[in-house]
């Protein structure tokens, strides 16, 4: 429950530091007196974002700090995950902070330990409600509706892991359309993939096979030449000419040598006649070797126009990138084949996916059905508290497309009076009758939910007298097994607090601020005594007064 509540220099609040009790409290004040300060304050403990135009004029930094003491075993065992998981001291106290400097710069704790936004805000989400006068919209609403009947049916544990599954679901299925379009873009290319894949395949490349055939080609081409040219040095090398000279000179050298060693010069002689006659052997057989072969040579120049053909088209400089380009395009080709297998095993695991998502919402819809006539009775029942004696609801429950909450398309039935046909409540329910119809749910809910505190402002719109003192009684029953905080204007249900507090301004020197005070007995007969009569207070008022503060 909220045990203390620390304010400073928010909006006109420049300072409030006050206790909070058990139980059911009531708030009440003029309009205009800061009521809506004092729950913009907690609003920034539940995680709202925050504004540095709120900080009190002229000065620099407000602080918001609620103190929750943790009553309820569901909350305690959700609270101490959450410090657990962020490494937070644990104890049955739990302080959550907020600062705000004018700077814009905001910050956040629990128990003094720094967290992010994200964290405090999960905390505060299982201590406090704040129910605020637009959220009676929320009736309207049919998700809302749906989430009422899941709370009180507890299905908060099937609509998790069924959620878990249509999410996957939905991931699968975004991937799939993501395959089926690389898939058909892939069959858009697939033939001309094919068919350069197949004309590179064809090719039969080699690499370095272009200087080869480059080679080759001159060589043909010059037949001609290059048998003359290898004739005529074989004839200048040959025995005769060249080979004659050496072999005349060594036997000179060796004449030489009988007055003077010259056995280095025909060492090296003779080494040069050996090598000239093989030198000359080989430049004949090359010679003889060498015949003009147009057909070869009409088969040279066709390799030769094909490879330069590929390198051009696909810009390529060697044939060893032709031979990567090929390599890479039957690569492509598997893997539009490696596509459509992935494609089918994904469409397999969509439709598994499908039949738990069905068998889940199934389960759902079983539970839904099964709480629905109690809900109906226990929504008569308050509302009959409240003064709609003649009103009927009910619950539709019809199948529709599988979605984040299961295949149920469900709306509340409203009639409010005797004979009425019943229709959805947004299209029937009246403004006193939302605010009813709401209290009733919330007081339903409230058993089901992990909350310390609920704070109503001003719930009791559009209703007065019986039904406002009902209204009073039902959230003192609420208030049994949680703290129940309601701001008012109606002194039937402030009457029905156990701790009244009230929220006033107040002018001194420097500004207009709003202070915050628990009233004594006197105080609150007083004080109700004004919600009767207004300031002027008449002793009527406030024997009325003290009679309503008597029954309770």
């Amino acid at each position: 429950m909220l045990q203390h509540l620390y304010i400073q220099n928010f909006a006109l609040i420049s300072h409030l530091d006050i206790d909070l009790y058990p139980g059911f409290s009531v708030l009440t004040g003029e309009t205009g007196a800061g009521k809506s300060i004092i729950l913009g304050a907690l609003g920034l403990i539940l995680g709202e974002r925050a504004d540095s135009r709120t900080i009190t004029e002229g000065e620099h930094r407000c602080v918001i700090e609620a103190t929750f003491t943790l009553e309820l075993d569901n909350t305690r065992h959700v609270v101490r995950q959450i410090l657990s998981q962020n490494e937070i001291d644990d104890d049955d106290t739990l302080i959550l902070r907020r600062e705000l400097t004018d700077n814009g710069r905001s910050r956040a704790f629990i128990n003094d330990t720094p967290v992010q936004l994200s964290t405090l805000r999960q905390a505060a989400s299982v201590l406090i409600d704040i129910h605020s006068q637009h959220q009676n919209l929320l009736l309207r609403d049919s998700d809302f509706q749906l989430s009422v009947v899941d709370t009180i049916a507890q299905n908060q544990t099937l609509l998790n892991q069924y959620r878990q599954t249509f999410n996957n679901y939905k991931e699968q299925q975004r991937r799939l359309e993501q395959l089926q379009q690389a898939d058909l873009k892939a069959r858009e290319e697939a033939d001309y993939l094919q068919f350069q894949y197949d004309q590179l395949k064809n090719a039969n490349l080699q690499d370095g096979e272009l200087e080869d055939i480059e080679t080759e080609h001159m060589q043909l081409t010059h037949a001609e030449d290059i048998k003359r040219a290898l004739f005529e040095a074989a004839n200048l090398l040959s025995e005769e000419s060249t080979q004659a000279s050496v072999k005349e000179a060594i036997a000179q050298l060796r004449q030489a040598s009988r007055y003077s060693d010259k056995s280095q010069l025909i060492e090296r002689l003779e080494s040069l006649y050996i090598e000239l006659k093989d030198i000359h052997n080989e430049t004949q057989r090359d010679a003889d070797d060498i015949d003009y072969d147009p057909e070869r040579l009409q088969i040279v120049e066709e390799r030769l126009d094909t490879l330069n053909s590929l390198l051009l088209k696909h810009h390529k400089q060697t044939i060893a990138e032709l031979i990567e380009l090929r390599d890479s395009l039957q690569q492509q080709l598997l893997s539009q084949s490696k596509l459509a297998d992935e494609i089918q095993q994904l469409q397999k695991l969509i439709a598994q996916l499908h039949a738990e998502l069905d068998t889940l919402a199934t389960q759902l819809t079983t539970r839904r059905l099964d709480v629905r006539e109690q809900i109906c009775q226990q929504l008569l029942q308050r509302l009959e508290q409240l003064g709609m004696r003649n009103a009927n609801v009910d619950i539709s429950i019809t199948t529709t497309e599988l979605n984040e909450n299961g295949h149920d398309l469900l709306q509340f039935l409203f009639a409010g009076n005797k004979n009425q046909t019943l229709r959805p409540i947004a299209q029937v329910a009246s403004g006193g009758e939302i605010a009813r119809l709401m209290l009733s749910l919330k007081s339903l809910t409230a058993q089901q939910l992990a909350l310390e505190t609920i704070i109503f402002d001003e719930i009791d719109t559009g209703v007065s007298g019986e039904v406002a003192s009902n209204m009073g009684n039902i959230m003192r029953q609420m208030a049994q097994s949680r703290q129940i905080i309601t701001i008012t204007h109606l002194p039937q249900i402030a009457a029905k607090g156990q701790h009244h507090y009230k929220v006033y301004k107040q002018d001194n020197e420097q500004r207009t601020e709003t202070h915050m005070t628990l009233l004594n007995q006197e105080q609150r007969t007083d004080e109700i005594a004004t919600l009767l009569s207004g300031q002027d207070i008449t002793q009527a008022a406030r024997d009325n007064a003290k009679a309503l503060l008597m029954n309770h």
